[in-house]
């Protein structure tokens, strides 16, 4: 495969997506998928309100309202990044019992027009917690440690961040 060739995506199976299916720019959905974080023991999220963004070549981020994180657990950093979709990013650590994970969560305290909806609704990368569940379903890190997509068994790719893919 070429470096900037688009890849060949997985086809996808009975009730599974393909990442490659996903729209650019990135779509929001409002899901009643049962979502659950964890660290160090402690259930910091968990609801059935979520949204869920997706991008063509990403799995799915989930951004959790505020009212269903376990806030107390969770300290805003002065650290940042920009989306070129939906603005500004502001990030969290979070820490239970005086274990600590840094930047573990992300919000967008005012994005984008387009991306209003997001607006205080939290995010977490799985690699950083203890586990994240959808349904019950242990979710898989999205690879590279930029992204916060969560994979499960109904999507499919090759996802960006996998080895290889810094060009796409």
């Amino acid at each position: 495969m070429k470096m900037n060739a688009r890849p060949l995506p997985v086809e996808p199976g009975p009730g599974q997506e393909s990442v490659w299916d996903y729209p650019r720019p990135p779509r929001v959905e409002n899901s009643t998928r049962h979502l659950q974080v964890w660290f160090n023991g402690v259930l910091i999220a968990e609801t059935r309100r979520a949204k869920r963004v997706l991008e063509t070549s990403h799995p799915p981020a989930w951004y959790i309202p505020p009212e269903d994180v376990r806030r107390e657990y969770l300290h805003e950093n002065q650290e940042g990044s920009w989306c070129e979709w939906k603005g500004l990013t502001h990030y969290c650590d979070v820490e239970v019992n005086g274990v600590r994970a840094g930047s573990a969560a992300w919000f967008y305290q005012q994005p984008t027009r387009m991306y209003e909806e997001l607006q205080s609704y939290i995010a977490f990368y799985p690699q950083k917690m203890e586990a994240c569940y959808v349904d019950g379903e242990r979710v898989t890190p999205q690879a590279g440690s930029f992204y916060g997509g969560w994979v499960t068994k109904d999507v499919v790719g090759p996802f960006k961040g996998e080895p290889g893919t810094g060009a796409w």
